[in-house]
């Protein structure tokens, strides 16, 4: 079992081997040195979807600004990489492989570059550099809108986001077949059958579920719920989520501004707004009693949609009385605060894990695309590695615990999810302890807290799915206890 910093030394090791065996092939040399340096960049994660499915205005809620999309760029198959920097900049990869750096320019819908006309497929890559505490610990990568999958079941833009970027956020508007299957590319190999723990699945959109009644986010999480019990679904992911990245994105830029004209909207009888909110239309023509112009209420409808509006004055009247208030409360019931701690939890937390699978993908991809004498005891490597990686069994469990399909208790589940990492990875978070707790403390819950999950791994009278959840749990506390450096554990009692 790998613990610690196991698998990413096991990966790095295996990089410096594959290296050594292709020393005389230059571009396979290129490659891995490549995925050497990745190891030390930040963690990428790429936005992935089809048409219209929320991709832009979800990147924009995650940072908290209006940045995407970038105006000024054509090519429709074009990834658009956006990384933390001291100052707005950017500069475009075409395909000959020469950087141009290009002027940036903000405006009140994004950002702007501005550069020389490009053909058709030219530019493959526009990197934006933008200062924001969003883009400290990871970049972020918007795709272009990802086509159905062809008759061999491939989807181009999704095997480029997969094998780019380290994890991968892919919105749907409702979970369909076709959807799914955009999600194959990476199962055939030995990583790939390992499961999809780098992939979060997000029902975008959610605030239109139901034709965006006031109880589509309510509606939208409980179809997703029911969408992480389907085996098809939990095999492509680790995780599913709803979200509405336009009120999410409205709640984290609300201004006092909007938080006034949404006020007055609130002093309306209900009745009567409803009945204007009925469609864009009627909301932005006269005949609503208040004091907002037509240009004002176009403003908000552009901000939060027709559903945003409904749900805004409604938490108005039912005791949101300040702006803070309202954008907290936005925030949340869009669901782009459990996007955000899942994307920490699952993602950011786990990037050493993350960035060690994309280079054993990568190792395994090169292995097959250029065999020869040697390649079969790298690919056994690979195995090894693949098959003692502990880290890849706790995100699989803890997948499985948020979806509910382990069947532990409500407390057990609890303890369960906190020691495998599910509330951060560092010791203390996964013991459930105080921040300033001594080794020795740790270490004391760390033995009990084994003690209990080894006897649920050995207890016959759980089904096996519980019995190897409990294994999980009982070896992560292990590796707590080795990392602690405590006393020598007590023995097995005869």
């Amino acid at each position: 079992m790998t613990s610690g910093r196991g698998l990413e030394d096991a990966v790095w090791a295996l990089l410096h081997e594959a290296l050594h065996h292709y020393r005389d092939h230059p571009w396979a040399a290129d490659r891995l040195r490549h995925e050497l340096a990745r190891l030390e960049e930040p963690l990428r994660v790429a936005v992935a979807g089809g048409w219209r499915s929320g991709k832009s205005t979800l990147l924009n809620a995650i940072m908290g600004e209006q940045v995407a999309p970038v105006a000024g760029v054509d090519g429709e198959d074009t990834f658009t990489w956006y990384e933390d920097g001291p100052a707005p900049g950017a500069t475009a990869w075409s395909t000959d492989g020469v950087p141009q750096e290009l002027a940036v320019t903000r405006s009140a819908t994004g950002l702007r570059v501005d550069g020389p006309g490009w053909r058709p497929g030219e530019l493959r890559d526009l990197v934006v550099r933008w200062p924001t505490r969003a883009l400290r610990q990871l970049t972020l990568i918007d795709t272009p809108a990802v086509a159905d999958p062809d008759e061999r079941g491939r989807a181009p833009v999704v095997e480029r986001a997969l094998r780019d970027a380290d994890a991968l956020l892919y919105l749907t508007r409702d979970g369909r077949d076709s959807d799914l299957r955009a999600l194959d590319s990476e199962r055939d190999g030995i990583v790939g059958q390992a499961g999809a723990v780098h992939v979060l699945l997000v029902r975008s959109r959610a605030d239109e579920t139901g034709g965006g009644r006031i109880d589509a986010l309510l509606t939208a999480r409980q179809l997703v719920r029911r969408q992480q019990r389907d085996p098809r679904v939990a095999a492509r992911c680790v995780h599913a989520l709803a979200c509405s990245g336009t009120v999410g994105l409205a709640g984290r830029t609300l201004g006092e501004a909007d938080f006034a004209a949404l006020a007055e909207l609130a002093r309306v009888p209900r009745p009567e707004l409803d009945a204007h909110l009925l469609s864009a239309d009627r909301f932005v023509r006269a005949g609503l009693p208040v004091g907002l112009s037509a240009d004002a209420r176009a403003a908000l409808l552009e901000r939060l949609g027709l559903f945003g509006v409904r749900l805004a004055t409604t938490l108005v009247r039912t005791g949101c009385d300040s702006r803070v208030k309202l954008s907290t409360e936005l925030i949340r019931r869009s669901g782009l605060t459990e996007l955000r701690e899942s994307v920490n939890r699952l993602f950011v937390d786990r990037q050493g894990t993350l960035k060690a699978r994309s280079a054993l993908v990568a190792v395994e991809g090169l292995l097959r695309a250029e065999p020869g004498p040697g390649t079969g005891e790298l690919l056994g490597a690979v195995e090894r590695i693949v098959a003692g990686a502990h880290e890849f069994a706790e995100l699989r469990l803890l997948a499985a615990l948020r979806a509910g399909r382990v069947g532990f208790a409500d407390e057990p589940a609890a303890e369960a999810q906190r020691l495998v990492g599910g509330e951060g990875t560092g010791p203390a978070a996964r013991l459930g302890a105080e921040h300033d707790a001594t080794a020795r403390q740790l270490w004391e819950l760390a033995v009990d807290a084994q003690w209990r999950w080894r006897e649920r791994a050995e207890d016959p009278t759980l089904r096996l799915v519980q019995r190897r959840g409990a294994e999980v749990v009982a070896r992560s506390c292990e590796g707590l206890i080795v990392e602690l450096a405590g006393p020598p554990r007590r023995s097995t009692p005869a």
